[in-house]
């Protein structure tokens, strides 16, 4: 299992989507155990997507940990 950390940034987006802040935890949990998932690479980054529901998170990946940067609606997430 790889451990998931959270960039300052990310903490406070997931404060500010409280409401579907255990959704996306558990989510970003279970792709961590299992690498299961709606995750999908971004094109000219290193960066990963994860998908749930209308919001997504962005998150770079290492052998050992998953770094969360990115949490918001899929509309304003790539700006």
């Amino acid at each position: 299992m790889k451990t998931v950390a959270f960039t300052r940034s990310a903490a406070r987006d997931l404060r500010k989507y409280q409401s579907v802040a255990a959704r996306l935890v558990a989510k970003i949990t279970r792709y961590a155990e299992t690498g299961a998932g709606d995750v999908t690479q971004l094109v000219g980054s290193s960066a990963k997507r994860l998908r749930e529901g209308d919001f997504r998170v962005i998150f770079e990946e290492t052998p050992e940990e998953i770094i969360v940067t990115k949490i918001g609606p899929r509309g304003a997430i790539y700006d």
